[in-house]
């Protein structure tokens, strides 16, 4: 079976991906792309939910998006750490898969679960392309692979992007991707705790960062991303 990818966005939790990059992930699918996500961890010490029903939400927001495939490594919620034996596993995931872009969380942010996956996932993605570390997978050697790019979606903090993808055709569809998670945001019929995220505030919150991005580069709604090296052109005009 060719699991080949041409995108593959790692989350620390279950609705990261789609706060960081869904609309970028819309994007990419509507021009036919094929794009997965693996999240770490089930976010089972989040104080809404349960990590069965994130689950369930996870699947129903990979509807909405299209997505061509997405796992859960089952890593302890805030507890995992970058080593080898969590690198080991996203080296799996990135030889199973063998994207030509690997997306990763922010490399600084409110939450340390998120820096500390940008760094897991940096590490791994460099020795995934080491051909003598070895991983298995349904009982077949996988071959090294080392993705041509890294990227990181920006989460809570206001990083400066590198570049802003333009997502304002896909900005509904990014807002129904994170509906999918009603345990987690503003939603008056679950009963749980009130959290940084789950008031309704936050929606705003969303949208002006979302609008600040595009602002920047004279679209409606954007994403910002930042690049692990600079980003080469073959001429200034690309840019214009």
């Amino acid at each position: 079976m060719n699991h080949k990818l041409d995108v593959l966005v790692f989350a620390v939790h279950p609705d990261d991906a789609e706060l960081g990059c869904a609309g970028t992930i819309l994007k990419l699918i509507a021009q036919g792309k094929k794009v997965g996500i693996v999240d770490l961890t089930r976010g089972e010490l989040g104080s809404r939910g349960t990590p069965e029903l994130r689950a369930e939400e996870a699947a129903a927001a990979s509807r909405v998006l299209g997505i061509h495939v997405r796992e859960n490594l089952g890593y302890r919620d805030g507890f995992f750490q970058n080593d080898e034996a969590h690198q080991r596993g996203i080296i799996r995931m990135i030889r199973k898969y063998r994207p030509e872009v690997v997306i990763a969380g922010a490399p600084f942010d409110r939450h340390p679960d998120h820096g500390r996956s940008s760094a897991l996932v940096r590490d791994a993605a460099f020795y995934s392309g080491l051909a003598k570390i070895k991983t298995e997978l349904d009982e077949d050697s996988q071959e090294a692979w080392r993705p041509k790019r890294l990227f990181y979606y920006i989460q809570d903090h206001p990083l400066t992007p590198d570049f802003v993808v333009d997502i304002s055709p896909y900005w509904e569809g990014k807002l129904d991707a994170i509906r999918a998670f009603g345990s987690q945001f503003y939603n008056p019929d679950f009963d749980g705790p009130e959290t940084y995220i789950s008031n309704s505030d936050f929606w705003h919150w969303l949208e002006g960062r979302a609008r600040n991005m595009g602002h920047m580069t004279g679209a409606t709604f954007g994403e910002g991303f930042i690049s692990d090296r600079p980003l080469a052109v073959n001429s200034p005009l690309d840019l214009v």
